[in-house]
């Protein structure tokens, strides 16, 4: 019904057409970012080319290590694993059977044995058929083992969120569904240079990790990543663009929505934006936004997954929680609709830089 009314409004009002180029494909601008000189030698490479030389120096560097799933033999469907067979051996990159129950159950078996796993689900949206083995097997395996057993040499990979024609199994964002599990990680990068420390931080951690990757940023995001192996934390925040006015929150694709949302309240309405990146959805950095709202007074949260049992909705419980003599107005949240993921319809599903921008303006005066 929400949903239905929002096109309404925004489609047979004001005569716009859902099938634009423009709109379909363009609900962000992705602002790449930088490194310092100190961090070496860099080159131009984007999020898929990124991820491909995390996981080659994780395959250069850990001989147990091993990468499986649906056709990475040949790169993926996405190109990620493209050239490691060939470099590293049909032994240590292999393509499994179509089907993810399995693909989980192997990989937990092979961290069990003391391999490093590195699993890859083609798509985010075919996870669930291995939920089972990734929350009632891999968070638990150490905890109901008393200490005996231990998987947490496995990550798996998965491209999650919008593309701009992806439909409803091609579009999620299941990151939520995890986050109630505890004994996983769970992460989802905004760009190469993010992806390639934070993937080998989750290669080597020792707890299953998920490593959700916005299929439209493989190609669409391009920065200057260092050459050398690095490694990010895990669980760490990071506080994007300062201000006083708002706190606003995202992460993976939505990052560059919220940065444009930033630069629109400046200049429209001279409200100065904190923008902070969630990084890590499991376990997250409460305090970092905690401080951010203990500043601003003011916050919004915005993600694709629809809102009902969102993750924000746990991140505006806790604010609330932890915040509630610090808020100015109540917690807003911006993200897909209670509905499956639309094909025609996506650009009006998607929580653009206008209605987040609305919501901002709905803290400004409330």
């Amino acid at each position: 019904m929400a949903l239905r009314t929002f096109i309404k409004r925004n489609l047979i009002l004001n005569n716009k057409c859902p099938l634009r180029i423009s709109q379909r494909w363009s609900h962000f601008t992705f602002v790449p970012d930088t490194v310092s000189a100190s961090e070496g030698e860099t080159q131009r490479m984007n999020l898929f080319q990124a991820i491909n030389n995390s996981l080659d120096i994780a395959l250069t560097q850990d001989p147990t290590a091993v990468i499986f799933g649906e056709d990475v033999a040949f790169g993926g469907v996405f190109r990620c694993t493209v050239g490691l067979q060939e470099k590293h051996g049909k032994s240590r990159v292999f393509n499994t059977p179509l089907c993810e129950q399995g693909i989980a159950g192997f990989g937990i078996g092979a961290a069990t044995a003391g391999a490093t796993a590195i699993a890859e689900i083609q798509f985010a949206d075919y996870i669930l058929p291995a939920f089972d083995q990734i929350c009632n097997e891999a968070a638990k395996y150490r905890y109901r083992s008393g200490g005996i057993y231990d998987c947490g040499s496995l990550t798996i990979r998965a491209p999650c969120s919008a593309v701009g024609h992806g439909a409803v199994y091609h579009s999620q964002s299941p990151e939520a569904f995890f986050a109630h599990c505890p004994g996983l990680k769970v992460v989802v990068p905004r760009g190469p240079i993010k992806a390639k420390g934070l993937l080998l931080s989750c290669i080597r951690d020792k707890n299953p990790c998920l490593f959700f990757e916005p299929k439209i940023l493989y190609r669409s995001a391009v920065e200057q990543v260092p050459v050398k192996e690095y490694t990010m934390p895990l669980s760490k925040a990071d506080i994007l663009v300062e201000g006083d006015d708002i706190t606003l929150v995202g992460w993976g694709t939505q990052v560059h929505v919220l940065r444009e949302v930033c630069q629109l309240a400046k200049d429209q309405l001279n409200v100065s934006c904190e923008l902070i990146d969630l990084v890590t959805i499991l376990p997250w950095d409460k305090e970092t936004i905690a401080q951010s709202v203990k500043k601003t007074g003011r916050l919004l949260i915005a993600h694709e997954a629809p809102l009902t049992s969102g993750f924000g909705a746990e991140i505006a419980a806790s604010i609330q929680h932890e915040c509630f003599l610090n808020l100015e107005a109540p917690i807003e949240r911006v993200t897909g609709f209670d509905t499956p993921f639309p094909h025609m319809f996506e650009p009006f599903y998607m929580p653009d830089k206008w209605r987040c921008f609305e919501a901002v303006k709905k803290l400004v005066n409330y």
